[in-house]
């Protein structure tokens, strides 16, 4: 967490108050609410007034807190989930919300020194920046997902509307006064779009979970105890990639040895999508709900490693943040995506070690199962045949 803390796109002295908005606030499972939780309170200690607007599942708050030199207030609007049945459902949802949102935060927006928005709920830029001149701060966009391009992406076909809404969002983008990418694949993709290099700062997520040696490590599920388990944690999305990882995975139990266990502890559609292919092939794994963000630490020492995979075509687009906390949990990774992603760029500096997969690699994956479970085989037992 050290860049996401330390490097600060405001200044204490000048640009003391500071509204900050983000979609899932923790309890709720979301990466960016996490993050901008950890990064709002820090900032209130470090002299900041800030404001913090989020979403929850439970019921509406705003809490007013003290912290270090300067104040926290948290308000939380309650919302439903995002429905996943329909692209129309979706954006349906993510208007309302972004006008509740910039409703909910009006008042501190026009008084604010300075304001951070990120990219969940997607297209707050679309109100954000044309409101431009009724706000006195800079506006700084973290961009930690690509919208519309996500959308595009997921497409197996070229739409007209999306093309005319990313003309549009680039548009705006070039209007915001800084951003923040989460990687050098990010910086890549934003520039491109006419984004001046000297509005964009790489700062990246980090690890929100601080890992000791002799921290608790959560227990393997029983049907997993004793095996070579290869955890998959946090949200699988359209994002990741499905395809290599379950056929990958039923090479290695029909025809290798069978010695590695997927453990999916995720949600997403493509944890829906494993979860279903592996059952009906009948192969073995075992399917849990995220954890709170206060067992992390011990569920992500528990496996023998990770897992972490990424489309090709969201390279850049958006940055698996698990990533972060895999590495420093001190287990292997096994990313299947593309060399270009920064997965990949930080992943090679694992002390613990680190295996990429190509997407479409079904042999590669399976390859990589068997030199996980080799390379821990003094730590898992089980049979070296195949399953039936």
């Amino acid at each position: 967490m050290t860049e996401l803390f330390e490097q600060s796109p405001f200044d204490p002295a000048r640009e003391r108050r500071i509204v900050i908005i983000a979609d899932w606030l923790p309890p709720d499972f979301g990466a960016v609410g996490q993050y901008m939780q950890m990064r709002a309170q820090r900032l209130a200690q470090q002299g900041h007034e800030v404001t913090l607007v989020g979403l929850t599942t439970g019921a509406g708050s705003k809490v007013h807190e003290e912290r270090g030199r300067g104040r926290l207030t948290e308000i939380r609007l309650p919302a439903r989930p995002v429905p996943r049945g329909s692209l129309s459902g979706r954006m349906l949802w993510t208007i309302a919300t972004n006008l509740r949102l910039l409703l909910a935060a009006f008042g501190p927006l026009r008084a604010a020194d300075g304001i951070l928005f990120t990219g969940s709920p997607p297209f707050l830029i679309h109100l954000l920046v044309p409101l431009k001149l009724l706000w006195r701060g800079r506006l700084i966009y973290r961009i930690t997902d690509f919208h519309p391009e996500c959308l595009i992406a997921a497409r197996d076909r070229p739409s007209r509307g999306l093309s005319l809404l990313l003309a549009l969002t680039n548009f705006w983008r070039r209007r915001v006064d800084g951003f923040e990418v989460l990687g050098e694949d990010q910086r890549r993709r934003l520039s491109v779009t006419g984004v001046p290099a000297d509005r964009i700062a790489l700062v990246r997520d980090g690890s929100p979970v601080t890992f000791v040696p002799d921290g608790p490590v959560e227990p393997l599920p029983a049907d997993l105890a004793g095996k070579c388990v290869l955890l998959y944690s946090g949200n699988y999305g359209v994002a990741h990639e499905v395809e290599t990882v379950v056929r990958g995975y039923e090479l290695h139990h029909r025809q290798g040895s069978g010695r590695v266990l997927l453990w999916l502890s995720a949600t997403g559609a493509g944890a829906e999508d494993v979860a279903k292919r592996l059952g009906s092939a009948g192969l073995p794994f075992h399917r849990s709900t995220p954890i709170p963000l206060e067992r992390l630490a011990g569920l992500l020492r528990a496996p023998a490693a990770h897992l972490v995979t990424l489309r090709d075509a969201f390279v850049g687009y958006v940055m698996p943040s698990k990533i972060y906390a895999c590495l420093k949990s001190g287990r292997p990774v096994l990313f299947v995506g593309s060399a270009d992603s920064d997965v990949d760029l930080l992943g090679r500096s694992a002390s613990a070690g680190y295996w990429r997969v190509s997407c479409g690699d079904y042999e590669g994956f399976g390859a990589a199962l068997e030199s996980l479970a080799d390379r821990t085989m003094t730590e898992c037992s089980g049979p070296r045949h195949p399953s039936t």
